[in-house]
């Protein structure tokens, strides 16, 4: 938990017991439905909550923003998001209902009030979003043909709408066919933590 008051230290109140509250919720329902690897829990905070909130590191989203996280699993990057960001509302999408199960009751046990739920291919999902964000779920290329029928053209944020990823490695053939409408960002500029060396947040107009 020292590690978001390190980086995020104007957190309320509030926000401060919903991360902290974190580590014993995901250990709990991980022992049941496994969402995170179970020699990677103990990292929790730095693997998967620091991790998603590296997207707040690059784009401050503005209140009533609407964002649909695809293939959350257990809830990332969407529920820390949706901890930092109270007045934004979060969909949090994918097709393995247990995993998206663990995100709701985490999301519950915390009082989360700006997050739905929904199990569901991402195919399926009609509705309009400012920003689809994703945690490596597929190639950029795959994610974008789904995904640019949910990206509302109507814009509110200083960073236009489109496509946000959490991505690891060499990325240059990958981002190669959008490479004009893609910025990178390293997220070794923003924590000190080794964990962050290779991670970049990827941004795709769609």
């Amino acid at each position: 938990m020292e590690i978001i008051l390190k980086y995020f230290p104007d957190l309320t109140e509030t926000q401060k017991q919903q991360f902290a509250s974190l580590y014993d919720l995901y250990t709990d329902w991980n022992a049941k439905i496994n969402v995170i690897s179970r020699k990677d829990i103990e990292n929790l905070y730095e693997h998967h909550v620091l991790h998603s909130l590296g997207i707040a590191k690059v784009t401050r989203f503005v209140p009533g923003t609407h964002i649909m996280d695809l293939g959350t699993g257990g809830g990332f990057p969407g529920i820390p998001l949706a901890i930092l960001f109270p007045e934004v509302k979060f969909h949090l999408v994918d097709s393995i209902g247990k995993k998206v199960r663990v995100a709701t009751e985490v999301a519950n046990s915390i009082g989360l009030k700006n997050v739905t739920f929904r199990h569901a291919r991402a195919e399926e999902e009609k509705q309009l979003f400012d920003f689809v964000v994703s945690r490596a779920v597929m190639p950029l290329a795959d994610l974008l043909k789904i995904i640019r029928k949910n990206i509302t053209p109507k814009q509110q944020n200083a960073l236009p709408n489109g496509l946000i990823c959490l991505k690891g490695g060499e990325l240059a053939n990958e981002t190669m066919p959008f490479k004009n409408k893609t910025v990178m960002y390293d997220l070794k500029d923003y924590f000190e933590e080794e964990f962050f060396e290779t991670k970049k947040v990827v941004y795709v107009a769609p």
